[in-house]
């Protein structure tokens, strides 16, 4: 992050061919990423292939903004590039891999290499907790512990730093290898074994050799020797072993483990000391990380009051930030995971992507680097420099040391203290500007985030931006490498956000988007989507807007592509147009019977192009209705050979909607419609396990009160208690989205991961939940209403709909928050 190299020297690194000499120059940043573009003429572009997207298509556009080093491979022509160096490499993840382990070879510190099935995150981040008052430390940001994450973490290293923390994870035969050559680690550590990623191996036994590769050449491995297999493989190694057991022979041994309250006391003895301390969790998965840290402590010889003291001080580790919609037409991320460089730079590469003219950060005091303030805060402002950053708001004793380092042309303002920022900040401060909030814990800027915030209802629709692009990942691999997306984000993106939702999808370069209306599509324009748009449903009355904002409607019968033809006569471009095709859906689209108007009509408007032509199944997750989907796409080809012939080109087809990609591959054509797929949901159910939960609803417990049996609860005394019992009324309502008919039992809550029925008649904003068997709820407590551990189906269900409906009935009122791993 802070390293340059010369071009020389990552010549030399790379032992690769040059495809061709440019310009000589400094290299100090690795890039896999064109859109995290900061620091052009010292970045090495590496143009990593893929199914979907190929890092050479944004080579040309680098160049222009001053990038002069790229790695390529396959056929590249170099020539239009004259200044820039180019090297040939058959695998440019590996090249990536090769100049990282390059860079690790220069350091003597202790490396501690971290991988399992789960927790390595929450280890990582535990022990920087832990750590970080005796080390310097350079370690993973966040989860980056693939192929490519791994190398870009190894890339932070510095002279300044005494300790390294690195994570590293597989999901198939052969990655750890080239992992373990990057990372050299000399203190290995491995969470657990599990499920995950179990498809990539031939067995269980296989996984455990493959993870165990990292460890080679450690001077100790640190793990839980309670799992037989595990233990057994370890010992087969002949790695030095640091071993820890709460049930038998080990190293340490962990004598009591009682968990009470909101923590949890632990007692252990190692080489005959008794350790004794405390954490503030009680949940078997945080004992089991905090004691893989205490091991690791033990290690390193810190005594006995580190731990004593570090560990009541662990903290829920946060990996994601959130984005809410704030005051003023301002845009509010709120990012409390880790406030250090390596966090920080990883916001403002955020704060980058939001399309705002004006960007503000409002920055508590960094209390873990360990460094100088004079060292530390000249990075803090090269970053604040690098991001573009207009508005700089720090708050703390020590972030004014950054005031020499900030851009001359930048606003800032310094306060003590959370409160006296509160106190003097008004309503009007802040207008139509992007606002990254992101402060140490002690500083609760959490109440800064309240303050800035549209909406503070307590009930809101978590909208996971992560799992949907992953989601989205999920069902492109099942697509041809030359099949295009299309992804609806219509009905406010199923009732997430339409504008939020469509940013993420163009940031990860989704070819298409689809709306309902045109107003749906003058919002993403307004909001500074430029993505192609497609109107599903477009109307006489706003084709002025459909051609002034760039709009693109499907076009489904004769009438309306006379009008929409009539209107742009004086276009002096083409005018794009996507024609439905009605195949046995029978709701929109030309059949034959009128297709040869169609025809004619284009020829009538020839600035009309059909860009293209599609047609919608009507049972594509039905197994007992697949004769009629090989009837629709057989009638579809037909009309589409009809249409092609006549007009004399050939349009983009597209036949297939999220069950369709599953389960009719021979129909995908140039392109697919991806709709509630992207949000988690499978109708054939044939993937739905590869998939992630992308919408979360969320309310609390506004009051408890103690009932006796006979007493009723709600409007129309519907609901009767046969029993003493404790009533939750919770804040959310039909006016929220949780309609009447969940009501008298027909549906439950999850509360503390139990299930709590309904009782009574929901009200419209309120409802009423019977928590008598769950005697730890409390007022306050989160009420989950669907999401993961509650499937959005089992409502749906309960009210005799579909996930659809159930989305997008979320009422706008519902605070959406938009959170990214």
């Amino acid at each position: 992050m802070y390293t340059s190299y010369t071009t020389e020297e990552i010549n030399q690194a790379l032992g690769l061919p040059y495809l061709q000499r440019g310009t000589p120059g400094s290299i100090g940043y690795l890039l896999t990423d064109s859109r995290l573009l900061q620091n052009p003429a010292s970045s090495l572009f590496f143009a990593i292939p893929g199914a979907h997207h190929d890092g050479r298509y944004f080579i040309g556009e680098l160049y222009e903004k001053g990038v002069r080093h790229f790695v390529v491979s396959g056929t590249f022509n170099a020539a239009p590039f004259p200044e820039a160096s180019f090297w040939h490499a058959s695998d440019v993840v590996a090249a990536l891999q090769t100049v990282a382990a390059f860079h690790r070879s220069r350091f003597r510190l202790p490396v501690i290499g971290i991988t399992g099935s789960n927790g390595k995150t929450i280890v990582k981040e535990w022990l920087f907790q832990l750590l970080h008052r005796d080390y310097r430390i350079a370690r993973s940001p966040k989860s980056f512990n693939s192929q490519i994450g791994v190398p870009l973490s190894v890339w932070q290293l510095e002279a300044a730093h005494s300790l390294a923390i690195f994570e590293a994870g597989i999901s198939r035969m052969g990655e750890m290898e080239k992992l373990a050559a990057v990372i050299r680690c000399t203190i290995g550590l491995i969470t657990n074994i599990g499920e995950a990623h179990q498809e990539g191996f031939p067995g269980r036994q296989a996984k455990i050799r493959q993870k165990l590769q990292l460890f080679a050449g450690a001077d100790v491995l640190i793990y839980c020797n309670e799992d037989e297999q595990l233990n057994g493989e370890i010992q087969a190694t002949g790695i030095p072993t640091l071993s820890w057991s709460r049930s038998g022979a080990a190293d340490i041994r962990i004598l009591t483990v009682v968990p009470g309250g909101s923590s949890t006391k632990i007692e252990a003895r190692y080489k005959g000391q008794a350790f004794a301390f405390e954490i503030p969790f009680t949940d078997e998965a945080s004992i089991e990380n905090a004691l893989h840290c205490f091991a690791v402590m033990l290690y390193l010889g810190l005594p006995a009051s580190s731990m004593a003291d570090g560990m009541p001080q662990l903290e829920q580790v946060a990996m994601r930030l959130e984005v809410r919609a704030g005051i003023n037409d301002c845009s509010i991320i709120n990012d409390s995971y880790n406030l250090d460089l390596t966090a920080l730079e990883a916001a403002l590469a955020y704060l980058g992507r939001k399309q705002y003219a004006h960007r503000t950060l409002i920055l508590s005091d960094i209390l873990q680097s360990g460094e100088p303030a004079q060292q530390l805060y000249a990075k803090v402002g090269r970053l604040v420099r690098e991001a573009g950053v207009q508005r700089f708001i720090g708050i703390g004793g020590e972030v004014p040391a950054v005031a020499p380092f900030l851009p001359a042309a930048a606003d800032a303002r310094f306060f003590p203290d959370t409160d006296s920022f509160l106190a003097q900040q008004r309503h009007g401060d802040f207008q139509g500007e992007a606002i990254l909030v992101k402060g140490a814990r002690p500083f609760a800027f959490e109440r800064i985030a309240r303050r800035l915030s549209k909406q503070v209802h307590q009930t809101e629709l978590e909208v996971d931006i992560s799992a949907l692009i992953h989601n989205i990942r999920a069902f492109q691999r099942y697509l041809k490498p030359d099949t295009g997306l299309i992804v609806m984000v219509k009905a406010a993106a199923y009732g997430s956000g339409s504008l939020e939702v469509a940013r993420a999808l163009e940031f990860h370069k989704a070819g298409y988007l689809a709306v309902a209306y045109a107003d749906e599509g003058i919002e993403l324009r307004e909001g500074g989507i430029q993505a192609p748009i497609i109107v599903l449903n477009p109307e006489e009355a706003v084709f002025d807007s459909i051609v002034r904002y760039n709009l693109e409607p499907e076009i489904y019968n004769p009438r309306l592509m006379q009008a929409f033809g009539h209107f742009t006569l004086d276009a002096t471009q083409r005018v794009p147009v996507h024609l439905k095709l009605d195949t046995g859906m029978h709701r929109l689209g030309f059949d034959a019977g009128n297709l040869e108007q169609a025809i004619g009509l284009l020829a009538r408007y020839p600035q009309l192009e059909a860009r293209s032509a599609f047609s919608h199944l009507a049972a594509s997750e039905a197994p007992e209705h697949d004769v009629f989907t090989h009837e629709q796409a057989a009638l579809f080809e037909l009309l589409y050979e009809q249409l092609s012939t006549a007009i004399g080109y050939r349009p983009l087809r597209h036949l297939l909607n999220t069950s369709g990609i599953i389960r009719f591959p021979q129909y995908q054509m140039e392109l697919v419609r991806l709709g509630i797929g992207a949000y988690g949901i499978d109708a054939s159910g044939l993937i739905q396990e590869e998939l992630r939960t992308a919408l979360t609803l969320r309310a609390r417990i506004s009051q408890i009160r103690s009932l006796p049996a006979g007493e009723t609860v709600g409007y129309g005394r519907h609901g009767r208690l046969s029993r003493a019992s404790r009533i939750a009324t919770i804040s959310i309502g039909y006016a929220d989205g949780l309609p009447r008919a969940a009501g008298n039992g027909r549906f439950s809550v999850l509360i503390r991961q139990q299930r709590a029925p309904i009782i009574g008649n929901v009200c419209m904003d309120m409802s009423m939940a019977d928590v008598t068997d769950i005697p730890q709820a409390e007022e306050g407590d989160e009420v989950l209403i669907f999401g993961a551990g509650l499937p959005v189906a089992e409502l749906a269900e309960a009210l005799g709909t579909i996930p659809y409906e159930v989305f997008t009935s979320v009422s706008p009122r519902v605070r959406r928050v938009y959170v990214h791993e």
